[in-house]
């Protein structure tokens, strides 16, 4: 005697599993593939020009004549979303009327935060004991070369640089000569 197969109602019942592990797993990889798929194509969706963006540094008042002072800018590639890492520092060196020199804050060696000493008129890395003069020329330590520099302009009352990428070697930004200012506009 045969017995009745209930070989139906499991494969209907193995059938709607198979399909709801298919649905849950076809879920999960949604979730994860939206954050993955926002990191690749994110760069082809960005402002292709940001570098070119002139961010306002303050008003010429609150950089005294013959000092060098922290100023912070908000980073033109970032978003709300960076939070505190968006707002970058700089040193501002207001050098006579309307020249100045503004630096980016990191070491030419490897990338340390350079600290600025007014008694000394040097510019110090506390990393690997790098040095520089005021004019953010190379004194003494291992940079290879003198700290980096944003060029710079003057809208109305207010000063503005160029911050849309770390200046480098290979970006148009050098060392001024004392008396000159290449940096300008």
């Amino acid at each position: 005697m045969e017995h009745p197969t209930t070989q139906p109602s499991q494969h209907s019942r193995r059938t709607f599993l198979f399909k709801l592990a298919l649905l849950a797993n076809g879920a999960v990889g949604a979730v994860l593939a939206v954050p993955i798929l926002g990191y690749i194509l994110g760069p082809v969706f960005k402002r292709g020009r940001s570098y070119e963006y002139w961010i306002p540094l303050g008003f010429l008042h609150q950089f005294p004549e013959g000092e060098t002072r922290l100023a912070h800018f908000h980073n033109p590639d970032g978003s709300p979303a960076d939070g505190q890492t968006r707002t970058l520092p700089c040193w501002v060196r207001h050098i006579k009327q309307n020249q100045f020199q503004v630096f980016a804050i990191n070491c030419a060696h490897m990338g340390c935060p350079v600290h600025w000493f007014p008694q000394s008129k040097l510019f110090m890395c506390p990393c690997h004991g790098g040095v520089y003069y005021q004019d953010g020329a190379r004194a003494a330590g291992p940079p290879p070369r003198g700290l980096f520099e944003y060029k710079y302009k003057i809208v109305g009352d207010r000063l503005m640089i160029r911050a849309g990428q770390l200046p480098t070697l290979a970006t148009h930004a050098s060392i001024a000569a004392p008396g000159s200012s290449p940096c300008q506009g």
